[in-house]
């Protein structure tokens, strides 16, 4: 396995547009009351959304770029009845490496943007890979 040395540098290809702006009001998940949100993608990315259609179901990897990177346990969901847990084992977005994982549906593809349910990320957010669902129809 080839290991990583040094810095590694990741490019978004695009950043969420949403109502969500404050991260402390945010749904923990996105099957948690998140409200509908685009993601608008880079000119130069725009020939990567071809084949995506509404009814898509999407993996959107995004850097929770507001994310504490410092931090290696927590207590799950912020709740202090839980006992501290190593970040590894939970879905916080403060972590060495914040990247966020966020299962979508796609609703609309408008030129380079789509609009998306289920994605509790916060305005700004950057988008740096998204990837289908596999299974089923969605197999690609």
């Amino acid at each position: 396995m080839e290991s990583i040395r040094g810095d590694l540098t990741l490019t978004p290809v695009g950043h969420v547009s949403s109502p969500l702006k404050d991260r402390a009001a945010a749904p923990k998940q996105g099957t948690e009351g998140a409200p509908d949100a685009w993601l608008v993608f880079e000119p130069s990315y725009h020939a990567a959304l071809e084949g995506l259609s509404a009814g898509d179901r999407i993996i959107v990897l995004t850097w929770l770029h507001q994310a504490s990177r410092d931090v290696l346990r927590t207590r799950p969901r912020d709740d202090p009845r839980n006992p501290e847990t190593g970040v590894f084992a939970t879905r916080s977005p403060d972590r060495p490496n914040p990247v966020g994982l966020h299962p979508v549906e796609v609703l609309q593809v408008v030129g380079r943007r789509l609009r998306v349910r289920g994605l509790e990320a916060v305005d700004g957010t950057p988008v740096v890979d998204v990837k289908p669902v596999i299974g089923g129809d969605a197999a690609r």
